[in-house]
């Protein structure tokens, strides 16, 4: 009697965690929903001509193929998670250890990297600027980044005569000729109805009259004061993006563990 209960223990003992296993799981599934909503989302944005022609490779086509391989990481966590399958596990540790230390090593490089970096958006802002009325994408990217920034064009207010219809020279037969976009204008407390026009003729303006009426100041000197005042939200965010990949990478060795220990008890 004793000898059969004994045996019944040992059949129900396992070194694996449920606990473990199906959090890795859900981990790997909520991992790859957001991946995959993230590059759809994306992907509509760098389709566009102008981002295209700014980067010597497609973005629209990088983030494909990350999707792709996400997905490929993801998978391979999930099955291997459900099926205690170790060598699916093992991909996925390796390959989410990968993906971290690229993602750690282009932060490294980015902040010693910073005026190359500063010098690439600028370009970019610069191709959104002359595009602005042409591409629907750029025009709503860049009213939101001057909005949310409290910023006019890249270095400041006059970037916008590299725009044809905002251009300041005597030729322009535009009637937004030395003008800015509405997004640059400082929002009046009683103002109910947006003034489109609030930014006419500011360019032939100095710094201290455009003050009156716009955020006369670059979105690269905005950028700078924005992320030097929210250190702590970058690094927040940072951390944030980290935590939930060295979690998934120390789980999956962890799940690996037990299942070595489980093969080694039966054999």
């Amino acid at each position: 009697m004793d000898r059969q209960m004994s045996l019944t223990r040992t059949e129900m003992f396992s070194f694996v965690n449920p606990w473990i296993r199906y959090f890795l799981f859900f981990f790997s599934f909520l991992f790859w929903v957001n991946v995959c909503g993230s590059v759809t989302r994306l992907r509509g944005f760098f389709s566009t001509d102008t981002v295209r022609d700014t980067f010597i490779i497609d973005p629209a086509v990088i983030l494909i193929v990350v999707g792709v391989v996400m997905f490929f990481i993801t998978f391979c966590g999930c099955i291997g998670a459900l099926r205690e399958n170790i060598r699916l596990l093992k991909i996925f540790s390796f390959s989410l250890t990968l993906v971290f230390l690229n993602q750690l090593a282009i932060a490294i490089l980015g902040f010693f990297y910073s005026d190359q970096t500063r010098d690439a958006l600028g370009k970019f802002v610069k191709k959104a600027i002359v595009d602005y009325r042409d591409d629907l994408d750029l025009q709503n990217l860049m009213d939101y980044i001057q909005k949310e920034f409290k910023c006019c064009g890249w270095n400041n207010y006059t970037d916008w005569s590299w725009n044809l219809y905002f251009n300041c020279t005597p030729s322009n037969p535009s009637t937004e000729r030395c003008s800015v976009p509405f997004s640059c204008c400082t929002p009046l407390p009683e103002e109910t109805v947006i003034n489109t026009m609030c930014g006419f003729g500011v360019q032939t303006q100095n710094f201290v009259e455009a003050t009156k009426s716009i955020y006369p100041v670059g979105c690269a000197d905005r950028a700078v004061i924005w992320i030097e005042s929210h250190l702590m939200l970058v690094g927040a965010l940072t951390l944030g993006l980290a935590l939930p990949q060295i979690a998934g990478i120390v789980l999956s060795q962890i799940l690996i563990s037990e299942i070595q220990k489980e093969i080694g008890s039966v054999l």
